[in-house]
């Protein structure tokens, strides 16, 4: 399984391409801004039509979850998302040729400690492998 992140202002997936605005950036803030997760998976031939399951989670410098305040209540939670994704073998498809799954996440602001470091982790189950990005904020002047 291969997997490309990219951290962007904004994206969508539609009809299996990404589409990425403001993209490729690893410095955001001070201020909360928002912002999106483009991901490319790559999914084998031999693991298409299996259901795979999937986390994204924020973590810290030192490796801990994020929290934010989570609707409605505004309690303080992980921002951490799970899921199950399936690559389905298209007809006529040449054996081998690997099945491309993209997704695109995005997130309305929330406040990030200015001059910290942070990373999204992606893993997926069955992978001893994570993927990961990481952005830093800027510190205030």
């Amino acid at each position: 399984m291969q997997v490309t992140m990219l951290l962007a202002d904004s994206a969508q997936a539609v009809g299996g391409k990404l589409y990425v605005l403001g993209g490729g950036w690893t410095v955001a803030g001070p201020a909360p801004t928002p912002m999106a997760l483009a991901i490319k998976i790559e999914v084998p031939w031999d693991r298409g039509n299996i259901t795979h399951q999937l986390v994204i989670e924020l973590l810290d410098a030192d490796g801990q979850p994020v929290e934010a305040p989570m609707p409605p209540e505004g309690v303080p939670a992980p921002i951490r998302l799970e899921s199950a994704f399936e690559a389905g073998r298209p007809p006529g498809l040449k054996p081998g040729t690997p099945l491309d799954v993209v997704l695109a996440i995005n997130f309305a602001p929330f406040p990030l400690e200015p001059g910290a470091r942070y990373e999204w982790r992606l893993s997926i189950g069955g992978y001893d492998q994570d993927w990961r990005t990481g952005f830093s904020i800027r510190a205030l002047e």
